[in-house]
């Protein structure tokens, strides 16, 4: 059986380039030393592949069912499971001591989570999304919603969720029509249908706490009048909410986590005699989606991430199909009596596989540096590296969740191409990480949402601070490169010049005072300064591995190059189309589909 992940790969990562272990000087996590840091992955991996991994195949092919009495049947393996990571104490690892967390700094707790991406991207979600559920209560919600509602989750006892899509508004928050009406005792009755609900009904938990996006009268339209709610499935006293499962949703992959049809209100399970689900506010009315926003940048990172582990787990997967499969010979060898070679032996296999490396590693490594700026936002040792660190994730951001999800699934589709005709039968994983990485370009907002949010918002914002704070940084790490190894330094001119052509690309295109014709190619620019981003990742791990000797380290230099000779070289041309301010798009008339 392949490894669900590389452990070597997380330890240079982790240790060698981002050097996590600097961070122990710091007051919330002076409590933790390389050890501790070590222990919490050993146990990741530990419980990933003993617990998680066994029935990752079985929870795909028995997909969860509503049961007549409007009850969900899921696979016991996954309670099994997910009882066990929380009694390891994994769901509140990042969370305060007085929360009965172990204050674990986000790139670790990042790392231990992406061990159970990776080993079965269903059952992982339950706990991903209560710990963002619960991040944003810690962080906006009263002391008694923290009390009642984010105790019971970190224990494992709760799940969490968050609830924005409606059927007939899809992203598009303004248009919900979910309402919330006060009441005389300070609570809201919600009534409306949610969409797309991930972990939204089950039986693996006591209670499901859900974070629901409303209309309250006065907020006025659009998404400025949107307010948030908590709507548990059962009140404090045990009572049952009106909150009934309307349906499931059947889906081409990801089928361990549910996703339901929830209807808020509608009477089925009335309080107090009263049609309505009872809700309680966070924070203020009409503040809702900037609150919502905490939870969904969070999982805008963690989809990155399990877009991540799935093109990982696929590629060394690949590897080791490719080591072990014999077929045909070299281009020289005309004996037919010779024996045939191992596919690894033929330079297009191993084209595919440093494609895939260099995807997958190039993701890890952006979604690692994404969760230390977390931990320098929140714990810099200035006000101004704090406030650095929060501009440049939010720059990052739509990358960190985009860019994964579009070629860490090119990677998969490869991983399938190395295992040949095998590769498309259920006998062998990649097919099914395929099919569950393949959500990853669409929920928690698309690639084009991803693009739009990028170009228009972030590297725009505070008059383009985000983009110049990247350039910046880019340019300290091609710097670093100057007078060191050749091969590096002619890296790095290729980085930097991709960074400038970036800048002025921005630039050309917000002066032609034309919105429409500017955005029109956002998912271009996104994919292009995606791969400028990953290019720069490679710098940085090209600059830890230096005068670094073995396989592990050529096997690095070797994916860098790859990338950098191979895919950063695309961005020309995109560039220049969107230099262009192509308006093929656009003057496409509807009628002509």
């Amino acid at each position: 059986m392949a490894a669900i992940l590389s452990r070597r790969d997380l330890e240079f990562l982790l240790y060698e380039w981002l050097d996590v272990e600097s961070l122990t000087v710091r007051e919330r996590f002076r409590e933790h030393s390389r050890e501790t840091f070590d222990a919490v992955l050993e146990l990741s991996a530990s419980i990933a592949t003993k617990d998680f991994a066994p029935h990752n195949k079985k929870a795909d092919a028995n997909e969860p069912v509503m049961l007549p009495d409007g009850t969900v049947s899921v696979i016991d393996e996954v309670a099994r499971a997910l009882r066990i990571f929380a009694e390891a104490g994994l769901t509140a690892a990042p969370f305060d001591e007085e929360l009965g967390g172990l204050q674990l700094p986000m790139t670790l707790a990042r790392a231990s989570m992406f061990w159970f991406q990776a080993a079965n991207a269903g059952t992982s979600s339950y706990p991903l999304l209560t710990v963002g559920n619960a991040n944003l209560l810690v962080a906006h919600g009263s002391s008694e919603q923290v009390e009642q509602w984010v105790r019971p989750m970190l224990e494992g006892r709760f799940f969490g969720t968050m609830c924005l899509s409606e059927t007939g508004a899809g992203s598009s928050l303004a248009d919900i029509t979910t309402k919330a009406l006060p009441q005389d005792d300070g609570t809201y009755r919600v009534s409306g249908t949610k969409m797309w609900i991930s972990g939204g009904d089950h039986e693996l938990s006591e209670n499901i706490v859900h974070l629901v996006l409303v209309k309250v009268p006065g907020g006025g339209p659009g998404v400025k009048g949107i307010s948030l709610m908590v709507v548990p499935k059962f009140l404090a006293d045990g009572t049952r909410n009106d909150v009934t499962l309307v349906g499931l949703n059947h889906k081409m992959g990801n089928r361990g986590t549910t996703n339901a049809v929830l209807a808020f209100g509608d009477g089925t399970h009335p309080v107090g005699g009263q049609a309505g689900a009872v809700g309680y506010l966070v924070g203020e009315e009409h503040r809702g989606l900037a609150y919502m926003f905490h939870m969904m940048n969070e999982a805008r990172v963690g989809v990155g991430f399990l877009a991540t582990a799935l093109g990982y787990t696929g590629y060394l997967q690949a590897v080791e199909y490719a080591k072990t499969r014999t077929q045909g010979r070299p281009p020289g060898d005309k004996d037919p009596s010779s024996k045939p070679v191992r596919l690894i032996d033929h330079a297009d296999v191993r084209r595919m596989l440093l494609a895939q490396k260099s995807y997958v590693e190039g993701a890890l490594a952006l979604g690692l540096y994404s969760s230390l700026l977390i931990d320098e936002q929140q714990t810099g040792e200035t006000e101004d590296a704090r406030r650095r660190a929060g501009v440049l994730l939010d720059v990052l951001t739509p990358i960190a969740k985009s860019w994964p999800s579009q070629w860490c699934l090119e990677a998969n589709s490869l991983a399938i191409q190395v295992h040949g005709g095998y590769g498309y039968t259920r006998d062998y994983d990649v097919e099914q990480l395929y099919r569950d990485n393949r959500l990853n370009q669409i929920h928690e907002g698309t690639h084009g949402i991803q693009g739009l949010d990028l170009l228009g918002r972030k590297v725009v914002a505070d008059g383009g601070a985000g983009l110049r704070l990247l350039a910046e940084t880019i340019g300290a790490a091609v710097a670093r490169a100057e007078g060191g190894d050749p091969a590096v330094v002619e890296h790095a001119a290729a980085v930097d010049a991709a960074t400038r052509r970036l800048v002025e690309v921005t630039k050309l295109l917000w002066s032609a005072g034309d919105p429409a014709a500017t955005l029109a190619n956002s998912s271009l620019y996104l994919e292009a300064a995606g791969h400028v981003v990953v290019a720069w990742m490679w710098l940085e791990q090209l600059l830890a591995a230096a005068g670094k000797e073995g396989a592990f380290y050529e096997g690095k230099r070797q994916a860098a190059r790859y990338f950098l000779r191979y895919e950063l070289p695309k961005t020309a041309a995109q560039f220049d189309l969107l230099a262009d301010l192509d308006r093929t798009t656009l003057d496409a008339d509807p009628e002509w589909f």
